[in-house]
């Protein structure tokens, strides 16, 4: 971790200490001063602030400091902490596990803000960001998530200053909150959880305050959202007390025009992507018949069917579509999720082809039911795995550790949230998905879960004891595999990417804000698994 991130860490360990010592709710509350922003000061906000203060004169740490209560502090250095020793304080007195310190270092305005650090301080939860390196949360990068209009889940300030529009837009979203932490909810939108966060007082002095959000406006920025003013602008606000904006914090920019201009998000017909396995039996024909299926739409093949009929093709990683059809196996389907996140329509053109929807004797049909809207969209979450704290390629089925070496045991330490779960000796372990779980998983011994079960299952792989069974623990959880031995092993993802790992590595997993999304004609789960594994030889 960055040396200013351990210390902003540090201000916010020794913040949360403080809070904890303050006796009662009550006591949190108490007034005891106005602050340098015009807004009484708590208890809680004071004591909060002067922990950080006391921390940065007692550790020498070279930075000017801005706080919500004290307002500047120059203490002759080049860099800014812009500080809210507690966002959400009116949460924190009421005891709602909302709230935070906010942290962002940086001078002039947001926009010149390099390093960025929030802590929940309740659950614990961390979220840090350097500027052009990534956002992430408690060592996971973290990205916003793709834009579902029917899904769409809207952060809106709803507080007594709230301009009229915030609450018309209440009535026009699927789903939305006011949670009274503005640093929270733009954080929910850089981890991929909510859409966006609209913040518009009618009342300009009740506006937002650049302390409130410097250390979210980093994070939801490099984790790869936008932030404008209510004029469609890009944002940016002046390290000063004296300043209050509005804005929309989003996943997309298309979600400017639905919120301010109150314009009705249009589905464009879909464009297709094609790619096949060239291993297809007679593949050609195959790429013919989707061709002709699809006469008329907007479609990009791949670089090997587009060379099979004639027509141009280009990488799978650089199409520009919304459905690939694929024609292959379920390997087929794991590469094109590997490497792009449009919704997946397999056609069968493999063995069992658990995961592909169509069989080769019914590509007309399916395709026509496409065209026609005549499909659904399932979403399953991925797994994200990291190895010397850099994620590597996510997993839809599963990742596995093996041993390198054909016939040579190894022997590994599972942590489940820090705690040790098991130690194993086999020939390794596979941590899989609810997708995966009828895959590699299976043939194991483990069980088959539902898809909409948010569960990892970690297989141990031809473990020495008998004993060593496999684990069913929560989505959420952070599981952790130590190849205890100095000996090498190989670290493979979908069966599609390899990578060598030395003995004595660490290998973290952890559930992604990224999804899988397949192409469903209505065959159900159970249905699949009956004629696909049940039923077959």
């Amino acid at each position: 971790m960055d040396s200013l991130i351990e210390t902003l860490s540090a201000i916010a360990d020794a913040v949360k200490k403080a809070v904890d010592l303050i006796p009662t709710l009550e006591e949190r509350g108490k007034d005891v001063e106005m602050g340098a922003d015009g807004t009484p000061t708590s208890e809680v906000d004071k004591i909060a602030e002067n922990t950080v203060l006391d921390y940065i004169i007692r550790n020498n740490v070279p930075l000017n400091v801005l706080s919500e209560e004290i307002g500047y502090v120059d203490n002759g250095f080049d860099d800014i902490l812009v500080l809210d020793p507690i966002d959400g304080t009116s949460n924190c007195i009421a005891g709602v596990p909302l709230y935070t310190i906010s942290m962002a270092v940086g001078k002039g305005s947001l926009s010149q803000c390099h390093t960025a650090y929030l802590r929940n301080l309740t659950t614990g939860e961390s979220m840090w960001a350097k500027k052009g390196e990534g956002a992430f949360k408690d060592g996971r990068r973290i990205h916003v998530r793709e834009l579902n209009p029917r899904e769409m889940f809207m952060m809106i300030y709803l507080g007594n200053g709230a301009d009229p529009k915030a609450f018309q837009l209440a009535k026009r979203v699927p789903s939305s909150r006011s949670y009274g932490c503005s640093s929270l909810e733009m954080a929910l939108i850089a981890e991929g959880q909510a859409d966006g966060f609209y913040m518009h007082s009618e009342i300009l002095s009740r506006g937002i305050r650049v302390v409130d959000i410097a250390a979210s406006y980093l994070l939801l920025k490099e984790a790869g959202g936008y932030i404008f003013d209510l004029e469609g602008n890009e944002f940016d606000m002046p390290l000063s007390l004296e300043a209050r904006s509005n804005f929309l914090a989003c996943s997309d920019p298309s979600i400017y025009d639905f919120v301010v201009k109150g314009k009705p998000f249009v589905r464009p017909r879909p464009r297709f992507g094609v790619l096949i396995n060239p291993g297809v039996p007679d593949a050609k024909s195959y790429v013919e018949r989707v061709k002709a299926a699809l006469d008329g739409e907007n479609v990009v093949y791949d670089t090997v069917a587009g060379e099979m009929i004639g027509e141009p093709g280009v990488p799978v990683e650089e199409m520009d579509v919304d459905i690939i059809v694929t024609i292959g196996g379920d390997g087929t389907i794991l590469r094109t999720a590997m490497k792009n996140r449009a919704a997946i329509a397999g056609i069968n053109g493999g063995g069992v082809g658990f995961l592909a929807e169509i069989e080769l004797d019914g590509i007309e049909e399916g395709i026509a039911r496409i065209l026609k809207g005549d499909y659904t969209v399932e979403e399953r979450f991925k797994l994200d795995t990291y190895y010397n704290g850099q994620m590597v390629e996510q997993a839809v089925n599963e990742t596995v550790i093996h041993t390198d070496t054909i016939g040579k045991i190894r022997q590994f330490k599972i942590f489940v949230d820090g705690k040790l779960a098991t130690e194993v000796r086999a020939d390794g372990v596979i941590i899989s998905t609810p997708t995966g779980s009828t895959c590699y998983a299976m043939s194991l011994g483990a069980p088959i879960l539902d898809p909409a079960v948010n569960a990892f299952v970690i297989v141990p792989m031809a473990a020495y004891k008998f004993a060593s069974r496999p684990f069913v623990v929560p989505s959420d959880s952070k599981i952790t595999v130590e190849c205890v031995l100095d000996r090498g092993c190989l670290l493979v993802i979908d069966g599609q990417a390899e990578h060598a790992i030395p003995g004595l590595s660490r290998i973290d997993f952890a559930k992604s804000s990224k999804k899988v999304r397949f192409v469903r004609l209505g065959k159900d789960f159970y249905s699949r698994v009956r004629e696909k594994l049940v039923n077959a030889i």
